[in-house]
């Protein structure tokens, strides 16, 4: 049980990491943490993968509005092997202009050549107040 605690908190972690933004703003880190054939379904259903990814990040990075997120309801689940589902809730508050929203993301981790990568990605809006 322990070893699976352990492995919950670094992948929570490493999601924290991407949704900081420090890591937001280091495409090494992105680099690193995304696989190449990573793939998302963005909150506006389009699909993309990790180059446009990386420069969404980028664009973010360098629109000058300081955002805070905080996370909860965090889950880990094994799928299969080195395979793991991360879900949670984020609330962006976007302080420059005063709007926040709220999201439900899941994220599915594979560990390949001795490190964990991100290959999927979803953030799906929730409604205000849920």
């Amino acid at each position: 049980m322990s070893g699976e605690r352990d492995l919950a908190s670094r992948l929570c972690a490493l999601e924290e990491q991407l949704l900081s933004p420090e890591g937001r703003a280091s495409p090494r880190l992105i680099n690193d943490l995304l696989a190449d054939d990573f793939q998302e379904i963005g909150s506006s259903g389009d699909v993309f993968g990790k180059p446009e990814a990386m420069e969404l990040l980028a664009e973010e990075a360098r629109d000058g509005h300081d955002y805070e997120r905080r996370t909860s309801d965090w889950s880990v689940r094994r799928l299969a092997g080195d395979v793991q589902l991360v879900t949670y809730r984020v609330v962006r508050h976007d302080r420059t202009e005063g709007v926040s929203s709220t999201s439900r993301r899941s994220s599915i981790w594979s560990f390949r050549d001795g490190r964990w990568q991100m290959v999927f990605h979803q953030g799906t809006p929730l409604r205000p107040g849920r």
